[in-house]
């Protein structure tokens, strides 16, 4: 059977100059061999630097697409780097443009035929891996149903050695002996791989496993015993050469990543200040002095990256009060003035925080801040809550775009709010700060009636 990382490279390969040929077309007397074979080489030099996982047996479609924008990215920055030094001019920046964009979307759904192919071979029974388990702990059972509920996964799980019936693992699957009998099952069988779940006092014949199967080509994999008291997926990391797991993966830890992030703030935060918030603030400044007495902004101390506190601007929304960093606004509020009420349900109160996003206490896209009170009120309530502190707020959010914004009344509320803001944190991409910008737009345009 052909393997899958030849038949995607092939269906990349093919694709790509499949979108080269057809932007090519139209001045083909421009376009020369060599340019051609530079082309190809930008491609495989950014599938060997950055290589897609579209084969894999577990791959998710947005991580799917972001490795696709990333490959067709390196690609067109190599090819405007040799441009500029001279190079071929048979291509105008506009059609360059709406050459890599053809390119991002051909070579996804290319990526998205050959993951889905290779799980239905998969579920057909071929491309397989046969394996078995050594243990029967809670982490076997787990990762039992992992193999098993993944469509198309060809995992083919065997059986499992323990010394006696686990009471963890499903009936369904056999046990196929004491943990004395691994060694010479496995020489009577074929299996790819081999999981193992004994703990360390049974180091003996933990080692006695590896080494057996170090010597026959299979491939051993420790599971370790944390299940019983950490209830989530764990993310792998090297300490030089100790391997650790660690709680949860954190994009934004990366420098690279906070840079990206940082650049877009600047940039998106930067056009809109210019074109857009200048004479905005100059029509909300007029009407709220006609309004109701007192400043025309109004700033708040709430809690930021690493829960340190700042001042968060808004245009002041309500009659000057004493409870204003205490008290939440409510939908019937007796604080807001009728223009106050306007400027909340449109979310025109909260277009100050751009200055926020300028200053660098603030990102466009984040967990929105609360006030110090809710931090040291909910702190003491959620377990995770001050994991969303670990990046900067947001003027929106994931949680604000899946409807978790308002007022909180009960505890359950700001606990749905938190789970889907410590998402956010583990699973943050710019292609998920764009989506949730545009789902911020169209919520806005709509309005959802939830701001007040």
């Amino acid at each position: 059977m052909l393997k899958p990382t030849i038949l995607l490279i092939g269906v990349d390969i093919l694709l790509f100059n499949i979108v080269l040929m057809a932007f090519a077309l139209p001045g083909w007397d421009n376009v020369t061999c060599m340019e051609w074979l530079l082309l190809n080489a930008y491609y495989i030099v950014s599938a060997l630097l950055l290589p897609t996982t579209a084969h894999k047996r577990f791959v998710r479609v947005d991580k799917l697409l972001g490795e696709t924008i990333k490959n067709v990215g390196l690609i067109y920055v190599l090819r405007g780097l040799y441009a500029m030094t001279d190079g071929w001019t048979s291509c105008s920046l506009p059609m360059m443009i709406g050459e890599a964009a053809a390119m991002i979307v051909v070579m996804f759904y290319g990526r998205y035929f050959v993951k889905q192919f290779m799980r239905r071979i998969r579920n057909l029974g071929r491309n397989n891996k046969k394996v078995v388990f050594v243990g029967a702990g809670v982490n076997l059972t787990c990762l039992y149903e992992e193999m098993k509920n993944e469509y198309g996964s060809g995992y083919n799980v065997l059986g499992y050695f323990e010394d006696k019936p686990s009471k963890h693992l499903p009936e369904e699957l056999e046990r196929l002996g004491r943990i004395e009998d691994v060694t010479g099952w496995l020489e009577r069988n074929y299996v790819d791989q081999v999981y193992c779940n004994l703990p360390p006092s049974r180091q003996e014949e933990i080692v006695k496993i590896i080494n057996y199967s170090e010597r026959h080509f299979i491939r051993f994999f420790s599971v370790p015993n944390v299940r019983n008291y950490v209830h989530r997926a764990l993310v792998p990391k090297m300490v030089n050469s100790m391997p650790v797991l660690t709680l949860r993966q954190e994009p934004l830890g990366r420098g690279w990543n906070r840079a990206v992030k940082r650049m877009f703030d600047i940039v998106f935060a930067g056009v809109f200040v210019v074109t857009c918030f200048w004479w905005i603030a100059l029509i909300v400044a007029a009407i709220t002095k006609i309004t109701m007495p007192g400043p025309v902004f109004f700033k708040q101390k709430r809690n930021g990256l690493r829960g340190k506190e700042f001042y968060c601007l808004k245009f002041r929304s309500m009659r000057v009060n004493k409870d204003a960093d205490t008290v939440q606004a409510t939908a019937d509020d007796p604080r807001k003035t009728k223009w106050g009420d306007i400027m909340r349900r449109t979310n025109i109160d909260e277009l100050p925080q751009f200055l926020n996003v300028l200053e660098g206490s603030m990102s466009v896209v984040g967990p929105r801040p609360h006030m110090v009170k809710h931090t040291e009120q909910y702190s003491a309530l959620i377990d995770k809550y001050m994991v969303r502190h670990w990046v900067k707020p947001g003027i929106t959010g994931w949680a604000q775009v899946k409807g978790s914004r308002g007022e909180t009344k009960e505890l359950w509320q700001m606990e749905e709010r938190v789970k889907k803001d410590v998402w956010y944190v583990e699973n943050w991409s710019m292609l998920l700060d764009i989506r949730i910008i545009y789902l911020t737009v169209r919520n806005m345009i709509r309005g959802d009636g939830q701001a007040y």
